[in-house]
């Protein structure tokens, strides 16, 4: 299997960002006085978007939602960014090696700007091309559709089948095979906790530790 590009989720699989996602969205559930859930609960909300993520958490909690939940959310969860959020161990070194022999991109359904502000806060972000840098919120229909995964092949001027989609969710599974590219799965991410691992195909990998992914290209 050849490599020429590898194309990153963010939350679960660059950055273990849980603890902030959960403290904003049970700091916006509190201020509308629902009772607040667990961080795991949240963690399995967590994948398709910021607007789903706020329904799901709303309907959790057995409260209507506010016609305003989603700004209020967003304006929340953007003072608590970096609050807790760090890469998993070994990620700057893991995307150092495979930058040195391919392409890096990420893609993400969180908003570009938030993605960028934690890319740049955490010292990740001069790994990646400002353009290769695909948020939820751009031109693109979010994952599992396959448009920004096949725009980062373009632009890298690779195929699909040259490409390798990194998540931990079963978002990011279904938008690899969507756009036919190669899967690779971390399971230390907290959106793997509800992946179909028994629906898995010969080829797509599942890995325990960033640097697990040095071994596959």
């Amino acid at each position: 299997m050849t490599v020429r590009l590898f194309v990153f989720d963010l939350d679960g699989t660059l950055v273990d960002s849980l603890r902030d996602l959960s403290d904003s969205a049970n700091a916006l559930l509190a201020a509308c006085g629902a009772q607040t859930l667990d961080e795991s609960a949240i963690g399995r909300m967590v994948g398709d978007g910021a607007a789903t993520l706020v329904a799901r958490a709303f309907s959790a909690a057995g409260v209507p939602q506010p016609v305003d939940a989603l700004d209020r959310f967003l304006a929340i969860y953007e003072t608590k960014l970096l609050d807790c959020t760090r890469p998993y161990e070994g990620i700057p070194d893991v995307l150092a090696a495979l930058g040195a022999r391919a392409s890096l991109a990420v893609l993400t359904n969180k908003p570009r700007a938030a993605t960028l502000r934690i890319l740049a806060g955490l010292g990740l972000a001069g790994l990646f091309e400002d353009e290769a840098i695909v948020g939820g919120d751009g031109p693109f229909v979010r994952k599992p559709d396959p448009a920004g995964l096949l725009q980062l092949c373009a632009r890298a001027d690779v195929r699909p089948d040259e490409t390798m989609m990194i998540g931990d969710s079963i978002v990011d599974w279904r938008t690899a095979r969507n756009a036919g590219a190669h899967i690779c799965l971390a399971r230390y991410g907290f959106g793997f906790r509800e992946f179909p691992q028994a629906e898995l195909r010969d080829g797509e990998h599942v890995i325990d530790r960033p640097i697990d992914l040095l071994s596959l290209a």
